[in-house]
This record gives C-alpha cells, structure tokens and sequence, in this order.
C-alpha cells in the first residue's frame, strides 16, 4: 500500500509529545513491512534537516483570500519519505503552535495550508491509497476531500484513517473561520463541521473519515463518557462503529537499558546489577544525597492539568516525611513549575527538579529512578510508563487509559480515583514493598519482559488499512 501521514510534528524533526513519537516510529514499523510510506509535516524554524532536496518550487497554497507560496523538501529516513512544507509566513517562528504570549491567533490558517499542502503532494509527488491523519491539526483533510474534492477523478476513492492522540485539543475556532478558510458552508451544519457554534478541525476528522482511531483500547471507550469527552463524547458515541483503540508502541532500539547511549552503564534483565550504578549516577546528578536502600520516585512530563501534579503537591509534606527521594523533569505550566522549584529549595535533601526538555536526562531518570508516577487526571496512551517498565523501575499510575492498558498489579501499582488520598494509598503500598528484595525484582522483571513495541501495532495499523484501502490506477503512479 502507498500510505500518507499527515501531522503537525515528527521526530527527529519536530516534538512537543507523544504524537511525534508515533510520527518517528510508526510510518517506519509500516514501512518495514512493505508498504510505501510518507510524512506531509511543516518546517518550522526549529527543524534542521541534513540531506533533504527540494522537491518542488513554488508550490500555490490559496486559503480563502489568503494565497501563500511554499517549497516541499524530501528526506528520507528509513525507508519512510518525509515531505517539509517550507513556507516561512505561516512556520518560520520560534514556536510550533504557539509561544510566551499563548497559541498563535493563526493557527487554523497554519494548519489549513498544511492540509492544501498535502492535498498538493498527493496529487503530484506521492499517490497514496490512503491518507492518515493525525489529531485536530489534520482534521480538515477528510471534510475537503469529501466536499470541494469529492469529485475531482485522483480523490474520487480517497480513503482516510483520523487518529485522535489527545481529545482535550480539538482546533475549535470561531464560526467566521468558514469564509476566512474558503470551506464549503454546506458543510459548517451540527452533523458537520459545526461545534458549539464554532468551527472544529477535530470534528472534521472524526465525522468525515473512514475510520477513527485512537490511542489506547481504554482511552476509546472513555472518550465516549461525559468525563472524558470534553464536550464531543455525544459526536463519538455516534460514530463509534468506527471507532478503534489500538495502543502506542514504543522504539527499543532508542529506550532499552541494554543498549541506551545516555545512561551511565547498561543493564538487562538477565543482569540488574548496572542499574544501581544509574541509582547513584543520577542522585549526583540532580544534587542529592547517595542513598542506596532510599527509593527514588522519577517524573517526566509536561507540566499540564492533564498530568495530574497537582495531586504531587497536595501531598508534598506527607512525600517529606518519607525515606523517598523525587526527581522531577519537565515544564510548561508556570504554576506546576513554581510548585517543583518550592519543594526543591523546601526539601533539598528530597526534592530535585530540572526546569526544561532535556531528552538525555529522561533517559537516566527512567534508568536510576526506582519508581515512576504519573497520577494523571486522564492519559491517552502514555509512553513513560511504558519505558519504565523496560527500564525496571516500577510504575505507580492512576488506572486511566493506556495506563491502565499497560501496568497491572503484578508490574506496578495503580490507584483508580483522582484523589490525592487515592495517589498517597498507591505510594504508600510501592514504599511499602520496595524493602522486600526478592519480591520487588519479581516486580521489575514482570515489566522488564512484557512487549510493547510497535509490531503489533503496526500490524493492527496494517489490517485496518487494508479495511479500507480502495485500490485505483492512481496506485501505479508515483
């Protein structure tokens, strides 16, 4: 098959979270299996890129009356083609959907032209059979191409796959963004495009797609609830004969303790003894106290509500009192910022935090951390909690969405409400048993052999696709 993905980031180019992790690793797992594989992203300032070659010149975007020019780069990585939309009004700025000041107040152009763009690479760079697109950024592909383009003869059996990595981001702008867009206003109707008198990009993809998928088995069956559905689990409920979860895998080759480049030595599960040399290493690292029988709890995360560090705080002088060290990497929202910074300067001799992404460092926290939380309010799918397990070091998360797909009772701990009692209970019981030697290596091994790379997920990707696939004479072009 000849698939295209179409999103806002990807690494090694563009990151922000876990989507671009999926944009790294799953157009490669397909590609491994035969099918022809690209990537429609924009080049933002940020991104460097060795070895690309401009494919194409000039190439006319028409936004409504806005009319941008852009050039398309080739690189390829793994087989997997990655297509760069170099257009500097709307992507040459020091953000990718925003900065200090908030979200950039053009972003539906932004990722309107994305989508335009795309449309242009399919028609005359990559005939596809069938185009992926991911979260609200991709949403207006799939309502394009089943109106303006319904009937131009290349799209006439255009199949599309909408995959929703994180419902709590939708792309709702105001209702005046149907003429500014130059949408068909047939299709701005409560069945359509239309939320809550807005226009919503997430709708878009979800309504008008063949298929939509998300991240986790359980995260698809919570964005259907009220709690969950921020406002679209009616929407979802509707269409949920379309609705698939198929679950996040993760890249070994890059997070394994065996083999991973940033940790201070390897281990495995055959032989453990390395990670207390990461124990210790990373204690001297953030600045605390050597300590090998104290359990060391690691964070990683962005500092956003969604993460649930609020609850962290709530429970700080309760956290004091223990024989527990905490090691916190991360940023975002400046009041969950402040919080890390007041228990590091409080608590010196329990408390660390680093302020900012430094990829290295959540290596060695996933590698020298005993345990690692993550009390979200609500989580897709999660990845941390899947490297931790390969790294042994023991998760303790709240039991919602791919958290719970992924961690039970005999590889970490879980708490089910989002109640800092409920979090205080789960640490409680992981302090508890971390003395118990023998059975906590049970714990860590049980993690360290479950398997959660991106084969099967590929292959679940790969039915669905071939579901849907419709197969044209477009497929013997390139």
């Amino acid at each position: 098959m000849r698939i295209l993905h179409i999103a806002s980031e990807a690494t090694p180019f563009a990151k922000t979270g876990g989507l671009a992790d999926v944009l790294g690793a799953l157009p490669r797992a397909c590609a491994a299996l035969g099918d022809d594989v690209a990537v429609v992203l924009p080049k933002y300032a940020s991104v460097k890129v060795e070895g690309a070659r401009r494919v194409w010149h000039s190439l006319p975007v028409t936004i409504g009356a806005h009319l941008y020019t852009a050039n398309i780069d080739e690189v390829i990585l793994d087989e997997v083609l990655y297509f760069l939309v170099d257009c500097p009004p709307l992507y040459n700025r020091p953000g990718i959907y925003g900065d200090a000041t908030g979200s950039f107040p053009d972003n539906h152009i932004r990722f309107a032209a994305l989508t335009q763009a795309a449309v242009g690479i399919a028609r005359h760079l990559f005939r596809a059979d069938l185009f992926h697109c991911h979260d609200w950024q991709s949403g207006l592909l799939a309502p394009l191409l089943k109106s303006s383009l319904a009937m131009d003869p290349l799209f006439l059996h255009a199949r599309t796959i909408f995959t929703i990595h994180n419902l709590g981001y939708q792309g709702n702008f105001g209702a005046e963004t149907v003429t500014e867009l130059g949408l068909d206003p047939m299709i701005y109707t409560p069945s359509g495009l239309e939320f809550w008198n807005q226009v919503s990009f997430m709708k878009g993809g979800i309504v008008w797609s063949d298929a939509v998928t998300t991240v986790s088995p359980t995260y698809a069956r919570e964005i259907q609830t009220a709690e969950q559905g921020f406002g679209m689990d009616g929407v979802l409920r509707d269409h949920a004969n379309k609705l698939t979860g198929i679950l996040n895998g993760v890249d070994y080759a890059i997070w394994s303790p065996e083999v991973d480049p940033h940790t201070a030595t390897h281990y495995s599960v055959s032989d453990l003894s390395g990670k207390l040399a990461c124990k210790r290493a990373l204690l001297a690292e953030m600045g605390l106290p050597a300590n090998d029988a104290r359990p060391v709890i690691g964070i990683v995360s962005r500092f956003a509500e969604q993460k649930g560090l609020d609850l962290v705080g709530t429970i700080a002088e309760w956290l004091a009192e223990q024989d527990v060290a905490i090691v916190a990497l991360g940023s975002g929202d400046a009041a969950t910022e402040a919080m890390f910074r007041t228990l590091a300067a409080t608590y010196p001799h329990k408390f660390a935090v680093r302020i900012g992404y430094d990829d290295g460092l959540s290596h060695r926290i996933e590698a020298g951390a005993d345990m690692f939380l993550m009390p979200s309010r609500y989580e897709p799918c999660g990845l941390n909690q899947i490297y931790s397990l390969r790294y042994g070091t023991v998760p303790i998360v709240r039991a919602t969405g791919g958290l719970a797909d992924t961690v039970d009772s005999s590889t970490g701990f879980l708490f089910e409400e989002f109640s800092a009692e409920a979090l205080q209970g789960a640490l409680a019981d992981a302090l508890a048993a971390f003395p118990n030697r023998a059975a906590w290596n049970d714990r860590m091994v049980a993690g360290m052999t479950r398997d959660f790379s991106w084969n099967a997920s590929a292959l679940a990707y790969r039915d669905l696709y071939l579901a849907h696939r419709t197969v044209t004479d477009s497929t013997e072009s390139t």
